[in-house]
């Protein structure tokens, strides 16, 4: 049965992924003052519009850009809106079929993970997780508060939201990610008057005669809506003065003492911002009549790469040197956390307004242009905020844990291989043995999570046949090095070594058992033939499994949840009516049928039998009287896993030693007292 259930594993096919979602889909998840706009190309990549119908950002889906597999096989598909300024204005959850979140702790902890990344820039580097060590500070990385018990689901996601947000800027917002901007160098001096400043380009002026202004609008509705303009052509219209004051030697060089203090506060509150002063000696005045302070100004706008930079007025009352030019005067500030770099080219966009008629007039408009970029010399710029690879910051999530691990597993290993008729010998061996299953129940599975599931094989399965890659299995380190461990089992054990000492659900099912014990139920004995033909439920269930992985992936969670290890362990019982009584039936069955889920119905046990199967050894001693006629053995292993004959069944030994312990002590073992005795052990006619 095994080779035949390990050949339908390997050539079942398995399912494609699923097309975008239609317009009308997309719309229903699209939310006021937005709507969607037409489709950019088949990836699932849309023009998001705002209530005037101008194109506000991008709408797209990261499955078909960032097919990233979750722990089911499947991606995580999300919906993502970014504005032309390369922020996220929301990420909305499509679909997944992440098993902890399915039915372990909800969608609920999802939803709210990634209502994190609104307002956050791709500019921004961002880590699932908290800062690590003391030289966290200051580098400019965001991080976002992952989920417990999911942190690898959640970092799938998140990769899943970089890569396709990412794939989209670079084709429709070419320049939006690059390296972290400028910041002023607060301890640089330099003494500077205003004419060094004009003469440096420090301070840029940009002049627009009332001539200028009419070629402007000549040919258009609006050329002759301008009397001034008409009637003094050689007076200016715009005297604009633009200089970068974040450097704290530029402002000393154009604001007074008590100024250049309430701007020191200012950027002491918000830190991120560049201020910037603008002065206007024309007739323009910066501003319309109807312009609110501390908000964006509504003739004035920037531009960087080709994409806007929000300005708003930082709505300050100061005055700046006598020797500076007099007129209309606003400090202007843009936060360097959305991408601007002051150090880079970037334009000041100035729009003057004309009106055409008396009681409706129809407004038009024409904008100036002024370029500028501050001198680097006034600035630090931040090395990049090197984003480690997610299995890196996997690891050092999870450092403490694997340290301990990486300590204990070999120690473990030791102890079952070269030590293991030592151990099995202790007097104490069954008091130790309950010690290391409390610290596998305790510490492996409710603190490191490091049950492992059926889901994770059928995962890769999927993945592999689907030509995906398996990164994803490097989310979650403590489960990778427990297979790794039970894969070495099975070479050097078989089963045993997962199943008897590293499975927090099992070590659980034999506290069942030892507590029933105490409590003096009555012990079930399944009779051989019924214990024998139980024995391939397990294997029917697997393949089970692995039809509905085929055929059905999207109830897979469902049907997986025939392991309770999730309700269980995973959230320690913090679940539904459903799942915990299922699990409790098995914990409270366990009383009374020794592990009955592990021996019958356990389908990462049925594959983990399958993985026994590249044992290289019988490892186990065996005499010539086991089995005849010698039966001590048989009858005390509460697995079943000995035959009539002596010969064990490894496909279901789970390596608790007590054989073990039997073969090698001469009070117990029957040939052993026999021998001490000076009796020959005679086999009965017939035996072997």
């Amino acid at each position: 049965m095994s080779r035949i259930l390990a050949l339908i594993l390997w050539f079942l096919p398995t399912l494609a992924l699923g097309a975008p979602l239609s317009r009308d889909e997309i719309a229903g998840f699209i939310l006021p003052p937005y709507a969607l706009g037409p489709a950019v190309n088949d990836q699932g990549v849309w023009s998001l519009r705002n209530s005037g119908g101008a194109e506000a950002g991008y709408v797209f889906e990261t499955a078909p850009l960032a097919p990233l597999p979750g722990f089911s096989g499947g991606p995580i598909n999300l919906l993502v809106l970014l504005d032309l300024e390369g922020r996220f204005i929301d990420v909305r959850l499509i679909s997944h079929n992440e098993p902890i979140f399915v039915s372990g702790l909800g969608e609920a902890p999802l939803r709210r993970f990634l209502e994190q990344y609104r307002g956050l820039s791709i500019n921004t580097p961002m880590v699932v997780g908290v800062p690590y060590g003391d030289g966290a500070g200051g580098t400019g990385i965001t991080y976002l508060d992952g989920v417990a018990k999911a942190t690898a689901s959640v970092r799938i996601a998140h990769e899943s939201i970089l890569a396709a947000t990412l794939a989209v800027a670079r084709e429709k917002m070419q320049g939006v990610h690059r390296a972290p901007p400028a910041r002023p160098a607060p301890d640089y001096a330099e003494a500077l008057t205003w004419q060094e400043l004009v003469d440096q380009g420090i301070a840029r002026n940009l002049r627009v005669t009332n001539a200028e202004l009419d070629a402007a609008f000549e040919g258009t509705l609006w050329a002759d809506d301008d009397p001034i303009a008409q009637s003094d052509p050689e007076g200016l219209f715009l005297d604009l003065w633009l200089i970068d004051i974040g450097p704290p030697a530029i402002a000393r060089a154009v604001l007074p003492p008590q100024a250049e203090a309430e701007l020191a506060r200012f950027l002491t509150l918000s830190p991120e911002d560049e201020p910037l002063l603008v002065i206007d000696a024309g007739r323009h005045g910066l501003v319309s009549a109807d312009f609110v302070r501390n908000t964006a100004p509504d003739l004035l706008g920037a531009t960087q790469d080709g994409l806007p930079v929000a300005l708003r007025d930082a709505d300050m009352i100061f005055d700046t040197l006598p020797t500076l030019p007099q007129g209309t005067a606003m400090i202007l500030r843009t936060d360097r956390r959305l991408g601007f770099d002051p150090v880079q080219d970037w334009q000041l966009q100035v729009r003057t307004l004309r009106e055409h008629g008396m009681f409706q007039p129809e407004i038009g408009s024409v904008t100036f242009n002024l370029p500028y970029a501050a001198p680097p010399r006034f600035f630090l710029r931040p090395e990049a905020a090197t984003r480690l690879s997610p299995w890196v910051e996997a690891l050092r999530g999870r450092a403490v844990d694997l340290t301990l691990l990486t300590v204990t597993l070999p120690l473990l290993l030791l102890a079952l291989g070269p030590g293991m008729r030592r151990l099995a010998g202790h007097r104490r061996f069954g008091a130790i043995r309950l010690a290391v299953l409390a610290v596998v129940t305790g510490f492996l599975g409710w603190w490191a999570q490091g049950q492992l599931s059926i889901v994770t094989p059928l995962a890769t399965l999927r993945t592999l046949r689907e030509g995906g890659s398996l990164g994803w299995l490097l989310y979650d380190p403590v489960s990778l090095l427990i297979w790794a461990v039970a894969a070495l089992g099975f070479v050097l054990w078989g089963r045993g070594l997962f199943c008897g000492w590293l499975c927090p659900f099992g070590a659980l099912q034999e506290f069942a058992h030892h507590l029933g014990r105490l409590l003096r139920l009555p012990q079930v004995q399944v009779p051989p033939t019924w214990d024998k033909r139980l024995k391939g439920l397990k294997y029917l269930i697997l393949a089970g499994l692995v039809a509905v992985t085929v055929f059905a992936p999207d109830h897979l969670d469902s049907a997986a949840e025939v392991e309770p290890f999730k309700t269980a362990i995973t959230t320690y019982f913090q679940r539904g009516w459903l799942p915990v009584t299922y699990a409790l039936i098995w914990l409270l069955g366990g009383m009374m049928i020794f592990k009955g889920f592990c021996r019958y119905v356990c389908p990462l046990g049925a594959l983990m039998a399958l993985g026994g199967l590249l044992r290289g050894r019988d490892w186990i001693a065996r005499r010539a009287e086991c089995g005849s006629p010698c039966q001590l053995c048989r009858v005390r292993c509460n697995y079943g896993a000995i035959r009539a004959n002596g010969r064990i069944d490894y496909d279901e030994c789970f390596q608790c030693l007590d054989c073990v312990a039997i073969h090698d002590d001469v009070k117990t073992c029957v040939p052993l007292v026999l021998a001490a005795r000076g009796r020959a052990v005679t086999p009965p006619k017939g035996a072997r």
